[in-house]
Protein backbone atom coordinates (compact mmCIF):
# COMPACT_ATOMS: atom_id res chain seq x y z
CA UNK A 1 0.00 0.00 0.00
CA UNK A 2 1.08 3.15 -0.69
CA UNK A 3 1.31 6.24 1.84
CA UNK A 4 -0.12 9.21 0.00
CA UNK A 5 -3.12 7.33 -0.97
CA UNK A 6 -4.03 7.36 2.84
CA UNK A 7 -4.68 9.93 5.91
CA UNK A 8 -1.04 10.90 6.69
CA UNK A 9 -2.03 11.43 10.61
CA UNK A 10 -3.47 8.43 10.83
CA UNK A 11 -1.09 5.22 12.45
CA UNK A 12 0.09 2.35 9.82
CA UNK A 13 3.58 0.71 10.02
CA UNK A 14 6.01 2.20 7.62
CA UNK A 15 8.87 0.41 6.83
CA UNK A 16 12.06 2.63 7.42
CA UNK A 17 15.71 2.53 6.06
CA UNK A 18 18.68 3.59 7.93
CA UNK A 19 21.75 5.04 6.24
CA UNK A 20 24.73 2.72 7.65
CA UNK A 21 22.52 0.80 9.73
CA UNK A 22 25.01 -1.41 11.72
CA UNK A 23 23.95 -3.50 14.71
CA UNK A 24 25.11 -0.86 17.19
CA UNK A 25 22.99 1.88 15.26
CA UNK A 26 20.02 -0.02 14.95
CA UNK A 27 20.39 -1.20 18.81
CA UNK A 28 20.53 2.25 19.78
CA UNK A 29 17.41 3.84 17.56
CA UNK A 30 15.73 1.06 18.33
CA UNK A 31 16.21 1.91 22.08
CA UNK A 32 15.31 5.41 21.52
CA UNK A 33 11.86 5.02 19.55
CA UNK A 34 11.08 2.67 22.77
CA UNK A 35 11.98 5.53 25.03
CA UNK A 36 9.91 7.72 22.85
CA UNK A 37 7.12 5.21 23.43
CA UNK A 38 7.02 4.99 19.58
CA UNK A 39 6.33 1.29 18.83
CA UNK A 40 8.61 -0.24 16.50
CA UNK A 41 9.68 -3.95 15.53
CA UNK A 42 13.25 -5.17 13.90
CA UNK A 43 14.08 -8.55 12.31
CA UNK A 44 17.15 -9.60 14.34
CA UNK A 45 18.98 -13.29 13.86
CA UNK A 46 21.82 -14.46 16.06
CA UNK A 47 25.36 -15.13 14.29
CA UNK A 48 28.06 -17.01 16.28
CA UNK A 49 31.58 -16.65 15.93
CA UNK A 50 34.51 -18.74 17.15
CA UNK A 51 37.52 -16.89 18.85
CA UNK A 52 40.85 -17.53 19.13
CA UNK A 53 40.71 -19.78 22.21
CA UNK A 54 37.53 -21.66 20.93
CA UNK A 55 35.24 -19.83 22.84
CA UNK A 56 32.23 -19.14 21.15
CA UNK A 57 30.26 -15.67 21.28
CA UNK A 58 26.77 -14.63 19.85
CA UNK A 59 25.95 -11.80 18.21
CA UNK A 60 22.66 -10.32 17.93
CA UNK A 61 22.55 -8.62 14.60
CA UNK A 62 19.71 -6.99 12.38
CA UNK A 63 18.90 -9.67 9.56
CA UNK A 64 17.64 -7.38 7.03
CA UNK A 65 20.69 -4.29 6.81
CA UNK A 66 19.18 -0.64 7.92
CA UNK A 67 15.43 -1.86 7.96
CA UNK A 68 13.27 -0.92 10.77
CA UNK A 69 9.74 -0.88 10.99
CA UNK A 70 7.51 2.24 12.62
CA UNK A 71 4.31 2.18 13.79
CA UNK A 72 3.16 5.81 13.75
CA UNK A 73 1.96 8.76 11.51
CA UNK A 74 3.67 10.30 8.45
CA UNK A 75 2.87 13.32 9.95
CA UNK A 76 4.77 12.17 13.29
CA UNK A 77 7.58 10.19 11.45
CA UNK A 78 8.25 13.72 9.67
CA UNK A 79 8.38 15.75 12.18
CA UNK A 80 10.79 13.55 14.26
CA UNK A 81 13.41 13.75 11.13
CA UNK A 82 13.15 17.33 10.87
CA UNK A 83 13.27 18.10 14.09
CA UNK A 84 15.62 15.29 15.50
CA UNK A 85 18.84 14.52 14.90
CA UNK A 86 18.90 11.00 16.49
CA UNK A 87 15.86 10.37 13.96
CA UNK A 88 17.31 11.87 10.76
CA UNK A 89 19.16 9.03 9.15
CA UNK A 90 15.44 7.38 8.64
CA UNK A 91 14.22 7.16 5.33
CA UNK A 92 11.00 6.08 4.24
CA UNK A 93 10.81 3.06 1.57
CA UNK A 94 9.67 4.14 -1.47
CA UNK A 95 7.96 2.14 -4.88
CA UNK A 96 8.28 3.98 -7.88
CA UNK A 97 4.97 3.96 -10.05
CA UNK A 98 3.55 5.56 -12.93
CA UNK A 99 0.34 8.36 -12.18
CA UNK A 100 -2.64 7.59 -13.73
CA UNK A 101 -3.25 10.99 -14.92
CA UNK A 102 0.10 12.17 -16.30
CA UNK A 103 1.85 8.80 -16.88
CA UNK A 104 4.68 10.94 -14.75
CA UNK A 105 7.04 8.75 -12.73
CA UNK A 106 6.36 9.08 -8.90
CA UNK A 107 7.71 8.03 -5.68
CA UNK A 108 5.26 6.43 -3.27
CA UNK A 109 5.59 5.91 0.45
CA UNK A 110 5.56 2.46 1.26
CA UNK A 111 3.04 1.36 4.76
CA UNK A 112 2.66 -2.41 5.41
CA UNK A 113 -1.13 -3.09 6.19
CA UNK A 114 -1.76 -3.92 9.99
CA UNK A 115 -2.72 -7.23 8.96
CA UNK A 116 0.03 -8.55 7.33
CA UNK A 117 2.27 -7.11 9.71
CA UNK A 118 0.30 -8.95 12.38
CA UNK A 119 0.59 -12.39 10.17
CA UNK A 120 4.68 -11.88 10.49
CA UNK A 121 5.30 -11.21 13.74
CA UNK A 122 2.95 -13.86 15.51
CA UNK A 123 5.37 -16.19 13.66
CA UNK A 124 9.05 -14.26 14.44
CA UNK A 125 8.14 -13.83 18.20
CA UNK A 126 7.37 -17.73 18.86
CA UNK A 127 9.97 -18.79 16.33
CA UNK A 128 12.19 -21.61 16.74
CA UNK A 129 13.67 -24.46 15.06
CA UNK A 130 9.88 -25.36 13.09
CA UNK A 131 10.75 -21.30 11.97
CA UNK A 132 13.69 -19.93 9.55
CA UNK A 133 14.55 -16.38 8.23
CA UNK A 134 15.05 -16.43 4.18
CA UNK A 135 16.61 -14.13 2.22
CA UNK A 136 14.01 -12.37 -0.21
CA UNK A 137 14.05 -13.04 -3.32
CA UNK A 138 11.91 -13.55 -6.97
CA UNK A 139 11.58 -17.22 -6.14
CA UNK A 140 9.39 -15.89 -2.50
CA UNK A 141 7.51 -13.32 -4.28
CA UNK A 142 6.40 -15.84 -6.66
CA UNK A 143 2.76 -17.22 -5.95
CA UNK A 144 2.03 -20.84 -4.79
CA UNK A 145 -1.24 -22.62 -3.29
CA UNK A 146 -2.49 -19.55 -0.41
CA UNK A 147 -3.09 -21.36 2.82
CA UNK A 148 -4.62 -20.75 6.49
CA UNK A 149 -2.93 -22.10 9.12
CA UNK A 150 -6.96 -23.79 11.07
CA UNK A 151 -4.72 -25.75 14.38
CA UNK A 152 -1.84 -25.73 16.38
CA UNK A 153 0.28 -23.17 17.62
CA UNK A 154 0.01 -20.65 14.59
CA UNK A 155 -3.31 -20.99 13.89
CA UNK A 156 -5.01 -18.18 11.50
CA UNK A 157 -1.29 -17.63 10.13
CA UNK A 158 -1.46 -17.30 6.22
CA UNK A 159 1.21 -17.81 4.20
CA UNK A 160 2.61 -19.82 0.67
CA UNK A 161 3.49 -23.06 0.22
CA UNK A 162 6.81 -23.10 -1.16
CA UNK A 163 9.18 -26.46 -1.31
CA UNK A 164 12.34 -25.36 0.74
CA UNK A 165 15.42 -28.33 0.42
CA UNK A 166 13.03 -30.58 -0.27
CA UNK A 167 10.56 -29.89 2.42
CA UNK A 168 6.83 -28.23 2.38
CA UNK A 169 7.12 -25.16 3.98
CA UNK A 170 4.20 -22.39 4.83
CA UNK A 171 6.12 -18.91 3.69
CA UNK A 172 4.63 -15.95 5.22
CA UNK A 173 6.37 -12.76 3.91
CA UNK A 174 6.16 -9.01 4.52
CA UNK A 175 5.63 -8.53 0.75
CA UNK A 176 9.05 -7.45 -0.83
CA UNK A 177 10.47 -7.06 2.20
CA UNK A 178 11.21 -10.11 4.53
CA UNK A 179 9.95 -13.69 4.54
CA UNK A 180 10.08 -16.53 7.04
CA UNK A 181 9.56 -20.87 6.07
CA UNK A 182 7.41 -22.43 8.86
CA UNK A 183 8.41 -26.50 8.19
CA UNK A 184 6.79 -29.32 9.51
CA UNK A 185 3.12 -28.32 9.70
CA UNK A 186 0.32 -31.29 9.24
CA UNK A 187 -1.28 -31.15 5.90
CA UNK A 188 -4.51 -31.62 7.92
CA UNK A 189 -3.75 -28.72 9.13
CA UNK A 190 -4.02 -26.28 6.31
CA UNK A 191 -6.95 -24.54 4.86
CA UNK A 192 -6.44 -23.98 1.25
CA UNK A 193 -7.74 -20.23 0.30
CA UNK A 194 -8.36 -18.40 -2.72
CA UNK A 195 -6.02 -15.94 -4.33
CA UNK A 196 -8.46 -13.07 -3.76
CA UNK A 197 -8.93 -14.12 -0.05
CA UNK A 198 -4.77 -14.27 0.41
CA UNK A 199 -4.40 -10.55 -1.34
CA UNK A 200 -8.14 -8.92 0.83
CA UNK A 201 -6.32 -10.75 4.36
CA UNK A 202 -2.58 -9.19 3.12
CA UNK A 203 -4.29 -5.56 2.13
CA UNK A 204 -6.28 -4.89 5.28
CA UNK A 205 -5.36 -2.52 8.27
Amino acid sequence: MEANEIDKDALHWYPMRIAYGRAERMQRLQKLLDEDGIQNFMVWHTEFERTDDFDVHSNRVPAIDGLIFIRSSQEAITRLKMTRAEYAPMRYYTNRISDRLTGAMLNKILVVPDRQMDNFMSIYNRRGDKVALLNYSDFIAKPGKRVRINQGDFVNVVGTIKRIKKTQCVVVQLEGLAAMALAFVPPSWLEEITEDEYRSFMSKD
